[in-house]
C-alpha cells in the first residue's frame, strides 16, 4: 500500500507541469509602466532615456525593473518618445559677412602670391 501511495505521488508530480510565474505587467501601455513602476523615484519621465541606446536601455529595465521582455521595450520606448517630443531644433549659427555680399557669392580671398624670377 505504502509504494502505491508513493508511486501515484511520483506520477502526480512529473504529470503536473512547471508552475508559471504571472505577468503583471502583461499588456500595459509604457506610460502606465512608469506610473506603476517608476514614479515612486522619479517624478517625471523625462530626461530618464537621455543619450542611452534602446537596447541598453531596455536591458537595464528588465534586468531591474520589469517582469518580461515586452514590458521592457514598452517601457523604453516611451522613455524615449518623452524625451525625442522636448528636443528642440537648434538655430542655425549665423555667419558674418563682410556688407553689400550675399549668402550664395563665395568670399572674397587674398590675391595668389607672385613667383619671384
Amino acid at each position: 500500500m505504502l509504494a502505491v501511495s508513493r508511486a501515484l505521488i511520483i506520477m502526480g508530480a512529473l504529470t503536473v507541469g512547471p508552475a508559471r510565474a504571472q505577468d503583471l505587467d502583461q499588456d500595459k501601455s509604457g506610460a502606465k509602466l512608469f506610473a506603476t513602476t517608476c514614479t515612486d523615484c522619479h517624478r517625471s519621465p523625462r530626461g530618464l532615456a537621455k543619450d542611452r541606446f534602446s537596447l541598453t536601455l531596455s536591458y537595464f529595465l528588465r534586468r531591474h525593473y520589469t517582469a518580461s521582455p515586452a514590458s521592457a521595450h514598452a517601457l523604453t520606448a516611451y522613455l524615449q518618445s518623452v524625451d525625442a517630443s522636448r528636443v528642440k531644433p537648434q538655430p542655425a549659427a549665423r555667419t558674418s559677412q563682410p556688407p553689400g555680399t550675399s549668402g550664395s557669392v563665395p568670399p572674397l580671398r587674398p590675391p595668389a602670391p607672385v613667383p619671384v624670377r
